[in-house]
């Protein structure tokens, strides 16, 4: 039995209307609660925000939506469907990979698509790899969801179950690298089931082989785009939440949590003092941990994910070459990894995701406009250049970034931009994230499971926390699990769970 917040629980006022943030707040408002949601800007999403420019509309934060089950787990608690509020578009194909060599492969969620694909790109022996790769990646998936992922850890020992032997003989605990190349011989392709590794602040050389969850979510499960952006998910939430009877509080900053003792007995913002029974906190690690006066003691200090510079371009143009999702690899593959996470250095010949949504939703930009979202992995602020020097660094960086677009293929592309934004750590850091990284702490083996950042500190009898900084990490699909799973510390386990890799069949019905 896990651990849930002692005493009165009736008002809980949730701090942040991000994903984990309104994902805590239905399931709060599900289980009777009565919610208030204090956010500092002017709109829900968190990092999943929006930002207008002459008509362009962009989605500042995640691209990519996979395991929609989990969104529609937390609209489901109040007796709502994602579906009814948004129109989910299945990515075929999910991404385009494309590599130094000129040679191009479309990743597809369907298995008799993606067998053919793979055999005209390398083979039949890889066709064959593929098929028990992909078997693989469900049987690990399963192993992990129910116990790893959807879970609340109180200690170590909770590991102790029948799944963590399922994890260990399925090889979960070795090299993703490694255990990827026993399916699939061809470098190429292997980079296409191992580059997630990044997302969990990791080399895949590095990485364990548990963490090719991410593969599966994203070339089984399926890859997703919501039309109007990835904005829509988040405001559909709120709406969600709202319609349900939450307050919502746009546009105020918490600065300071009231306590009698143990127990926070209001949040104040700079307009107003709230009252409340419980508080779930979802801001970045450091900015909680400032709110409630205390930061947990660890044995050795947090490290964080790598960072990324993100070019946001509206353009007069585009290149028929670009899937929605493009992932353009250089040549070179593990030292670039090096450079990032260990040196502190930008990568020499980096692999860039580059993402079109007009592709799939012309309306997000002027007619006859096209928007891209560019990608650049780079070392967060604690090891790489500072948030000062990136003052100097971007714009020299953005040249960089737009030769090497020309270089690859984008000819014509810096004449072709009306409109842009380019961030940076420096603006990352600004925004209040530790290391100037939208990633959080990386999935090392002692920052995941009941070894990351916990959703219960001590010290406090009445807080929860939320986000990818805590249980169950860094992503979109757990983001929305950990604000599930701090709704579980406030009104106890909900024994029902998201069905493993089934429902996400409902958002290829709702798109036929």
């Amino acid at each position: 039995m896990t651990r849930t917040l002692t005493g009165r629980t009736d008002h809980v006022v949730v701090v942040g209307a991000g994903l984990a943030g309104l994902s805590a707040a239905l399931h709060l408002l599900g289980a009777g609660r009565r919610v208030t949601v204090v956010e500092r800007d002017a709109l829900p999403g968190g990092r999943a925000g929006s930002l207008t420019l002459g008509g362009y509309r962009i989605d500042t934060g995640p691209t990519v939506l996979t395991m929609p089950e989990f969104a529609e787990d937390a609209f489901a608690a109040v007796g709502d469907s994602l579906y009814r509020r948004v129109e989910l578009i299945p990515m075929r194909p999910a991404y385009r990979a494309c590599f130094a060599d000129d040679s191009t492969i479309d990743v597809h969620t369907d298995a008799d698509a993606m067998v053919a694909e793979v055999e005209r790109f390398a083979g039949a022996a890889e066709a064959d790899g593929y098929l028990r790769l992909r078997d693989w990646l469900g049987r690990l998936y399963r192993a992990q969801m129910g116990r790893f992922i959807d879970a609340n850890f109180d200690s170590p020992l909770d590991l102790l179950t029948g799944d963590l032997a399922r994890l260990a003989a399925l090889g979960g605990f070795g090299s993703l690298d490694r255990r990827i190349g026993r399916f699939i011989k061809d470098e190429r392709l292997r980079r296409v089931f191992s580059f997630q590794a990044l997302y969990a602040g990791v080399s895949p050389s590095s990485a364990l082989a548990a963490y090719a969850v991410i593969a599966y979510m994203d070339t089984v499960a399926g890859v997703y785009f919501p039309r109007g952006g990835m904005h829509a998910l988040p405001q559909a939430m709120a709406d969600a939440a709202a319609d349900a009877g939450a307050e919502l509080r746009f546009g105020q900053t918490v600065t300071r949590l009231e306590r009698a003792g143990e127990r926070i007995t209001a949040v104040v913002t700079d307009q107003e003092r709230i009252p409340c029974d419980a508080v779930v906190l979802t801001p970045d690690l450091p900015v909680t941990y400032r709110l409630l006066g205390r930061t947990p003691r660890r044995p050795v200090r947090l490290r964080h994910a790598p960072s990324a510079v993100v070019l946001h371009a509206g353009t007069t143009r585009t290149w028929p070459q670009l899937a929605h999702h493009t992932i353009s690899f250089g040549d070179a593959w593990h030292s670039t990894f090096d450079e990032v996470i260990k040196d502190g250095r930008l990568m020499s010949d980096p692999s860039l995701l580059i993402t079109r949504p007009t592709t799939t939703d012309p309306g997000l930009a002027p007619p006859g406009r096209h928007l891209h979202y560019i990608l650049a992995p780079c070392p967060n602020t604690d090891i790489g250049p500072g948030a000062a020097e990136w003052t100097d660094l971007a714009p020299r960086y953005r040249a960089t970034l737009l030769r090497e677009l020309e270089r690859r293929g984008l000819d014509g592309i810096e004449a072709a931009i009306e409109e842009e934004c380019l961030v940076t750590p420096a603006d990352w850091q600004a925004q209040g994230h530790a290391a100037g990284t939208p990633f959080s702490a990386a999935h090392t083996f002692p920052q995941t499971g009941p070894f990351r950042p916990r959703n219960l500190v001590r010290g406090t009898t009445n807080a929860v926390l939320a986000g990818c900084g805590t249980t169950p990490g860094v992503g979109v699909p757990t983001s929305l699990l950990s604000g599930k799973l701090a709704a579980a510390r406030v009104t106890g386990p909900d024994h029902t769970r998201v069905r493993p890799a089934t429902t996400h069949a409902r958002a290829e019905e709702a798109s036929a």
